[in-house]
């Protein structure tokens, strides 16, 4: 089959029936003509007959047929990025008209690990507190793994935390890289040197953090023995902190949770940086796209502000 020459329609807009488009993408996701026309409970030929239409209007072959179902052509997939960005201006419709229009209210719930540092997330809620005072901001603090639970379980709609895998009910958005250190206070024999061999630590008292300690720094801490003995537990990554600097132990903090306490010379990093483990911390919320207007209008104030520090 031989394309038709490329489309120069400048009335193309005014000219195209958009019902096409939505059935070409259902088409796509669906993986296939007859899967399409399933799922939408219409006849086959008609699918057929709408995916003709639209390749005429456009001047292209979007699709092929394949064993297994349909392979989008370069042309195809250069649309179906524009539908996607249509069909995602759309769902927006309803939410940024109520925000225009000073009409939102509701709750956010976010659910986050504790000791979070993040410039992007802080102006991310301050601007949105500005942009919609009406709306109520409600802040859980918990071990990473019962915020992953807690947002699966719909308990709150969004989360800041880490994830040693991926849960395909949830849908993954990069905010930062946070670095650990293990720390000791004034009054430990180490404190102003740096260590080579942590085996050296395996009989040092140790501060835990029970279910908030990150799979990356439990594996660390199990290949050279540390923690055997344990003098102190705390699930939140501040009062780990407290506990390490009024010397009961040596342990693992975030950088930015322990820096002002090194700044004072309470706490001292006992591994050199090219040592110090380091691992992703995502903004967090269910794969389900049907979130309301509060939820939806914060979620994108904090990816505006999290890619735009990316690009500065």
């Amino acid at each position: 089959m031989t394309d038709p020459p490329p489309l120069t329609d400048r009335k193309f807009a005014s000219r195209v029936d958009w019902n096409l488009m939505r059935t070409f993408v259902d088409i796509v996701r669906a993986g296939g003509i007859g899967a399409a026309a399933r799922q939408l409970n219409r006849q086959q030929p008609s699918i057929s007959a709408a995916l003709k239409r639209l390749e005429e209007h456009v001047g292209a072959s979007l699709l092929h047929r394949t064993a297994t179902g349909v392979e989008m052509t370069a042309a195809g997939k250069a649309l179906m990025a524009l539908c996607e960005d249509m069909l995602e201006a759309a769902r927006m419709v309803p939410h940024q008209i109520a925000q225009a229009t000073k009409r939102v209210e509701g709750i956010v719930r976010i659910q986050i690990i504790s000791g979070l540092v993040s410039d992007a997330f802080d102006e991310a809620i301050a601007s949105f507190h500005r942009r919609n005072p009406a709306i109520h901001i409600e802040v859980r603090v918990s071990p990473w793994r019962q915020v992953l639970d807690a947002l699966e379980q719909g308990e709150v709609e969004v989360g800041v935390g880490y994830d040693n895998s991926v849960r395909g009910s949830l849908m993954y958005e990069p905010l930062l890289v946070e670095r650990q250190q293990l720390y000791c206070s004034r009054s430990h024999p180490y404190f102003g040197y740096r260590v080579s061999r942590l085996g050296e630590l395996r009989d040092d008292d140790f501060v835990l953090t029970g279910d908030d300690e990150i799979e990356l720094i439990k594996h660390l801490r199990r290949r050279y023995r540390l923690g055997t003995k344990v003098s102190g537990l705390a699930e939140d990554a501040n009062e780990a902190r407290r506990l390490i600097v009024q010397g009961v132990g040596i342990g693992f903090l975030p950088v930015q949770v322990a820096e002002a306490e090194v700044a004072k010379g309470k706490l001292w990093p006992m591994l050199h940086a090219d040592f110090e483990p380091f691992y992703d911390i995502f903004l967090l919320a269910r794969t389900e796209p049907a979130r309301d207007t509060a939820t939806q209008l914060f979620w994108d104030e904090v990816i505006r502000r999290v890619r735009a520090q990316t690009r500065a």
